[in-house]
């Protein structure tokens, strides 16, 4: 069975790129939401095995809110900005790992729901 992933940005453009990268990749994304409120709401109802997750929100912390969805989820944070800029953040983070959003691949997600790594 695939796994079943929520897509969680505020930019439509980059939802529907990953929403195809993901299932080309054999992921089944199973919703998106495009802040924090709606997230919470989407995971509630949706109960995906993992979370694509931005790491900026117009309501809300990405990395806050990884402490939250991880407890039913595998989450793995995403942003524009590299890793560096979130300093000791991600390392302390129950999210599976970071990717920037120029580099998501579906290999990529698939190994850091697999092995974690922070970069």
């Amino acid at each position: 069975m695939a796994t079943r992933v929520l897509i969680v940005d505020d930019h439509a453009d980059f939802r529907r790129l990953a929403r195809t990268i993901l299932t080309g990749s054999g992921f089944d994304v199973v919703g998106e939401a495009e802040d924090v409120s709606s997230a919470r709401l989407a995971a509630s109802e949706l109960r995906p095995d993992a979370v694509l997750l931005d790491v900026q929100l117009p309501d809300g912390d990405g990395i806050d809110v990884a402490d939250e969805l991880a407890a039913d989820a595998e989450v793995v944070l995403i942003s524009t900005r590299a890793a560096r800029h979130f300093g000791h953040r991600l390392a302390e983070s129950p999210a599976r790992g970071f990717v920037q959003k120029q580099d998501l691949t579906g290999a990529a997600f698939a190994a850091l729901l697999s092995h974690p790594v922070h970069d």
